[in-house]
Order: structure tokens, then C-alpha cells, then sequence
């Protein structure tokens, strides 16, 4: 063994710079928890707008809900990349809590095993994401923005379906649908790959969080 898996002891000058070090590393994640409430207060602020504006008389125009859609996907794709960081923060700290407060608190004391601290020292020497941004995308879809685009999804339908006055047919809906020189029938066809894209994505993603966490429960091989 070599000498950062020999299981030596942390003297009182180590523990405390572990205890600098992850104090550190909360104050990361905590600034990067902030980052990523700012983006998602953005992204429900400009649906309610969009709500306000869409509903605000009987000739109001159902566009603001479709830039809406737009504009919260923006939003995503700008949290997720935040959401890549503070996982990044949020790992090492769980590392420590898992690894160096719990033996402690259970008496056990801490000492060099080479896990925790070889793959914190890993992580320090040759600092990577350790999720992909589609797989980000897919955890914010799950935790905060599926909720707000399906909001989204239903008050557009609702504008077309009921507002002023309920259509009597799907082709009175359809011209309702319409954007200009597009047809009514394209809009709603592109409103539905769009919101079919974000749920294919938070499923596949979904599998592949759970296959990962399968991967870090199950007892090494060999």
C-alpha cells in the first residue's frame, strides 16, 4: 500500500483542515443553490405574466404563452449548466458528511482508508462534472420545470378550448391555433413534439439516475 491508503490516523492539525475545507464546500453549494432558485423564480415570474397577458380579455392573443415556452426552455438550459456546478459542490460535501462526520459522530474516528480521500483528492487534482448536461436538464425537468410547462401546456389549451367561449369544433380550435401565415394545425403539432421532447427526456434521464444509483449501491466486484 502506498502511503494515502495506509490507514493512517488525521492528527488535530488535519481535521481541521478538513473542517476549512468543507465548510468551504458548503458555502460553494449554497451559493450555487441560489443561482439555481434565481433562474427558476425567472421561469415562473414570465409564466404568470404570460398567464395575465394571454387571459386578459377575450381578444387576447395566445402567442405570450407559446414565447413563454421558449423562454422557460432558456431558462433550463441556463440552470442546468448552474445545476452541473453545484452538483459538483454538493458531491464533495456528502463525501465528507458520509465519510468523515458520521465515523466521527459514531466514535469511530477518521482515518486515511484511501475511498473517501482518494476520490476527494481525485476530485480536487482533476476537478470534472461528474453528470452530463443532458442528465441535469432531466433533473431540473423532474424537480422544478415539467411542473411549470405543463402549466404552460394546459392554459395554452385552455386559452384555445374555452376562452372567451368554449369552440364548438376542432376546426374552430385550429383557427384559433393559427400564428399568422402558419396554420393552426402546425402550431399544435410543434407544441406537441415540443412538450413530448422535454417528457422523452425526463424519463430516459430518470432511468439513468436510478441505473447510476444502482452502480454506487451495489458491492464492487473482484
Amino acid at each position: 500500500m502506498d502511503g494515502i491508503t495506509s490507514g493512517k490516523e488525521l492528527d488535530s492539525s488535519e481535521m481541521g483542515m478538513l473542517a476549512h475545507i468543507y465548510r468551504g464546500e458548503v458555502y460553494r453549494s449554497t451559493i450555487w443553490r441560489t443561482r439555481l432558485d434565481q433562474t427558476t423564480n425567472w421561469a415562473v415570474v414570465t409564466t404568470g405574466l404570460a398567464l395575465s397577458l394571454t387571459f386578459s380579455g377575450p381578444g387576447a392573443s395566445p402567442l405570450p404563452l407559446i414565447l413563454v415556452g421558449l423562454l422557460v426552455m432558456v431558462f433550463l438550459l441556463f440552470e442546468a449548466r448552474r445545476y452541473r456546478y453545484f452538483n459538483v459542490w454538493r458531491a464533495r460535501c456528502r463525501l465528507l458528511e458520509t465519510d468523515v462526520c458520521g465515523p466521527l459522530l459514531r466514535g469511530e474516528g477518521v482515518r486515511l482508508d484511501g475511498r473517501w480521500n482518494t476520490l476527494l483528492a481525485h476530485d480536487y487534482e482533476h476537478p470534472d462534472f461528474h453528470i452530463s448536461y443532458l442528465r441535469a436538464i432531466g433533473r431540473r425537468l423532474r424537480k422544478n420545470y415539467g411542473y411549470i410547462l405543463a402549466v404552460q401546456a394546459v392554459a395554452y389549451y385552455g386559452k384555445l378550448a374555452i376562452h372567451p367561449i368554449s369552440v364548438p369544433n376542432w376546426d374552430v380550435f385550429f383557427i384559433r391555433a393559427a400564428i399568422g401565415p402558419l396554420p393552426g394545425v402546425a402550431v399544435v403539432l410543434a407544441g406537441l413534439v415540443f412538450h413530448g421532447t422535454w417528457i422523452v427526456i425526463a424519463i430516459l434521464t430518470a432511468r439513468q439516475d436510478r441505473r447510476a444509483w444502482r452502480a454506487r449501491r451495489s458491492p464492487a466486484v473482484g
